[in-house]
């Protein structure tokens, strides 16, 4: 007859394994945890509601935002409007600062009551050299009222005006504008003006767009907002 183990051998035999696999158990569960975070994010739900045809948006800006050197249906707000079902109203005024469009959101907010506002400003404040902390202050408090008016906020950044960018074509945004969308906690679409503005061929003068740029500035707009999660 073969010897065998006794009870207790065998009892502590189990435990003892276990215990030289657990490493190796917990490792394959953390990388396999890991590896399903990762595929949630990149397949997860957009991070906002869209918003359906028909929503009240409000494009606020300046000459950029206004049909400036184009007919009213060639800018980017109506093209917009176009793509996305959206009643978007054009709030561009040719010249406005910062401190005049916060002057007419009150009004421009009760009047049409939107559920989305995209600001676009600060470009005829960099041009005239006003200080950038007066910028930014206006630009937080058009956001913040934006919000307590129980809309949604999107802003656009615009080049930071440079001799040297303008000459070779490379336009940038002003770095200001990340620090307002943080400060703000709303989304910001960085790069769409600055990369449009850049090309000569899709400008009507040195800082507006022409029918072709306000086309493709619309496209990467609706881009944008769509990885947003506001548009479809």
């Amino acid at each position: 007859m073969s010897r065998s183990n006794p009870p207790w051998v065998m009892i502590r035999m189990i435990p003892d394994t276990l215990a030289r696999r657990r490493p190796g158990i917990m490792r394959a569960r953390g990388f396999l945890a890991l590896a399903a975070l990762l595929l949630a994010t990149a397949c997860g739900q957009p991070k906002e509601a869209p918003l359906p045809a028909g929503s009240r948006v409000l494009a606020l800006g300046d000459s950029l935002t206004a049909a400036h050197g184009v007919s009213p249906d060639e800018a980017w707000p109506a093209l917009l409007a176009s793509k996305t079902g959206w009643l978007v109203t054009n709030a561009g005024v040719s010249g406005d600062t910062s401190a005049g469009a916060l002057q007419r959101l009150p009004a421009l907010l009760e009047e049409h009551s939107p559920q989305l506002v995209l600001v676009t400003l600060g470009g005829n404040d960099m041009l005239r050299r006003l200080p950038q902390g007066q910028t930014t202050a206006n630009l937080g408090q058009m956001l913040t009222r934006i919000k307590a008016h129980g809309a949604r906020a999107v802003l656009l950044a615009t080049p930071q005006p440079s001799l040297a960018a303008a000459v070779f074509n490379n336009l940038s945004a002003a770095d200001f504008y990340r620090q307002v969308a943080k400060d703000q906690q709303v989304p910001l679409i960085e790069d769409a003006l600055p990369d449009v503005l850049s090309d000569p061929r899709l400008k009507g003068d040195q800082l507006h767009p022409n029918a072709a740029g306000h086309a493709l500035l619309s496209k990467k707009i609706h881009e944008a907002l769509r990885k947003i999660g506001y548009a479809r």
